[in-house]
């Protein structure tokens, strides 16, 4: 029998998990390729499948449970993201700009519930306070994708989106003070959960220096990989089980204990092994999320959940955007951050929960407010682009930032301050230089003011700002801006503006250096040429060659890699002429042929 029933268990496993992870598959495909995310791609799959659905499978309260874990792996990979010197740097934003924002989006959303819904002032804020969270899943992936993560911006989003993650602990302590479940008031007071939140962040603090540490120096030593991926999660889960066990967010546990490996040398190691569990289990989160919703209830209130999604968006937005510009931020910059962050979030799903088990609402209710939580982050991407555009849009006349003709005038012009430019930049300085450096990019110039370093805006590429600059004047004009349109048209006018400039530029690719190779330019790059040809040289000594056979090497491939381009730019730019020239399986050199050749000193 008990066989029987195991094997039961097992097919119902198998076959849920087949449906779940397939329609999971299925959606986030087409959601991706409509521009919609993942997050919308999982929640829509959930509800199609799920017991509200086409009932294909069923116990989403169950799988809501074991997929919370997915949440707390999230913010496992968040506190790694922060040492504590950077938590530190950023406490203004995080305790100043972020405890505003969830107390003033919170009680404004409150607000509105209560005066227009007809729910009493519990239920209100315990439906408001949530609403005031946004979507980290959404909006920390976005930045980090866009490589905006470490901008002014990008921290600014940031900061806010990790108080958010640590409101949730006073957010379910609300909650529970105001559950009308006699079940929770057998539950600990706020004062103690708040002795034994203190308490437990120390403990896990001093576990992670004289327990954690000492075991990832053993497990490194071994160098066993699959002791990484066991230690790693050993570290969230425990972390998570004991603030379960006081009734605390399982979830800032997590956040502590990444914050505890934050500075370890292991860290990288730890959050390659542990993120393809969080993503699975954050997607098992979001189809359970989507699986529990009442679709019957929000296909009848369809204008109720509209219409709030829509206050929801708008109130958070104007909210954010005045407390950014409270906090010096431009207004432009402002309303990107107000758009960025005005969606609902995924704990929302977590607190609704926890009020309708607190007997605040019914669950028809936590379906309608999950459901404006969903619809909201529909807006999302569309939000982020345009924010994106708000986000680098300066004003035109460049009144907020300083102007290349205020710089001194410099030696060389370095038009780009970018991971490029910064080399140049700093190679030209070292040798006692005097550098002027321009970029169009408000967020760059922001960054490199952090580090001391004054780059003025400016498009580089217009004749009257370099003149500004000085350009008459300078020796060297390094155009080292990751602009692959940039193209003889607008190059030739600057050499015939500034003859006495050596010219350099950074090329793209093959094509752009064919663009520019009939101009009388002092110097060209391609931008991974050299650091590619260094690592294959790095590779051949990997391999035991000698470092005259490896420089013969590199003199031959680059010999013939000119002759190719000069067949292309002969054949008026075909990027197929000279291909039979490249190296492949088939042609290949001998590498005693090159020994050969260096020894008898070829």
């Amino acid at each position: 029998m008990a066989v029987a029933e195991a094997v039961s268990a097992t097919d119902i496993l198998l076959s849920e998990g087949v449906i779940l992870l397939g329609a999971g598959v299925a959606f986030v495909i087409l959601f991706r390729r409509f521009g919609l995310g993942a997050v919308l791609g999982y929640l829509v799959a959930g509800a199609i499948v799920g017991p509200q659905g086409l009932a294909l499978v069923g116990g989403g309260q169950s799988k809501l449970a074991i997929a919370e874990i997915g949440i707390v792996l999230l913010l496992f990979l968040v506190g790694l993201e922060l040492n504590p010197a950077r938590l530190w740097r950023l406490k203004r934003d995080i305790f100043g700009l972020g405890l505003l924002q969830v107390i003033a989006c919170g009680l404004a959303l409150t607000g509105v519930i209560f005066l227009f819904t007809g729910f009493s002032w519990g239920a209100a804020l315990a439906l408001g306070l949530p609403l005031g969270l946004s979507s980290t899943a959404q909006v920390l992936p976005g930045l980090k994708s866009s490589g905006r993560i470490n901008s002014p911006f990008g921290e600014k989003a940031f900061s806010i989106l990790l108080f958010q993650d640590l409101s949730i602990v006073p957010l379910i302590t609300i909650i529970a003070a105001l559950s009308r479940n006699p079940a929770d008031a057998a539950g600990p007071p706020g004062w103690q959960m708040a002795l034994y939140t203190v308490g437990a962040i120390i403990g896990l603090v001093l576990a992670g220096r004289f327990i954690l540490s000492p075991l990832l120096r053993l497990v490194g030593n071994l160098g066993e990989r699959e002791l990484f991926v066991a230690v790693g999660l050993f570290t969230v889960l425990a972390s998570a089980a004991l603030m379960h066990s006081l009734h605390l967010s399982t979830a800032l546990g997590a956040f502590v204990a990444g914050v505890m490996l934050a500075d370890s040398p292991y860290r990288h190691e730890i959050e390659a092994d542990v993120e393809p569990f969080r993503t699975i289990l954050l997607g098992l989160f979001f189809l359970a999320v989507g699986m529990v919703l009442d679709i019957h209830a929000v296909l009848a209130n369809p204008i109720f959940v509209i219409s709030l999604a829509v206050v929801l968006v708008a109130v958070k937005a104007a909210i954010i955007t005045g407390l950014a510009r409270a906090f010096g931020i431009d207004w432009r910059q402002g309303l990107a951050l107000g758009l960025l962050l005005s969606q609902g979030g995924e704990f929302g799903f977590v607190l609704f929960a926890q009020a309708q088990n607190a007997l605040l609402i019914a669950p028809e209710a936590a379906s309608l407010f999950s459901a404006i939580v969903t619809l909201s982050m529909a807006t999302t991407p569309f939000l982020m682009l345009f924010a994106s555009r708000l986000e680098f849009a300066t004003p035109k006349d460049g009144s907020d930032m300083d102007g290349p003709e205020l710089a001194e005038q410099g030696t060389a012009l370095v038009i780009g301050y970018g991971r490029f430019g910064q080399t140049v930049a700093q190679m030209l300085m070292a040798s006692g230089c005097a550098v002027t450096m321009i970029d169009k990019k408000p967020a760059q110039i922001e960054v490199s003011g952090r580090f001391d370093v004054k780059v003025y805006y400016g498009d580089g590429t217009r004749i009257d700002l370099l003149r500004r600059a000085g350009a008459e004047d300078a020796r060297i004009i390094a155009f080292c801006h990751d602009d692959s349109n940039f193209d003889r048209k607008q190059l030739e006018p600057i050499m015939e503006a500034f003859p006495q400039a050596a010219i350099f530029v950074r090329a793209f690719d093959r094509r752009q250096l064919m663009e520019l190779s009939e101009l009388d330019i002092t110097g060209t790059v391609r931008e991974v040429y050299e650091s590619a040809v260094c690592m294959g040289w790095q590779a051949m000594q990997a391999l035991g060659m000698s470092d005259e056979a490896i420089a013969n090497v590199e003199r031959q491939y680059r010999d013939t890699d000119r002759e190719r381009l000069d067949r292309q730019i002969a054949a008026g730019g075909d990027i197929y002429a000279g291909r039979g020239m490249m190296y492949n399986a088939q042609h290949r050199a001998d590498p005693l042929l090159i020994v050969n050749t260096v020894e008898e000193g070829a």
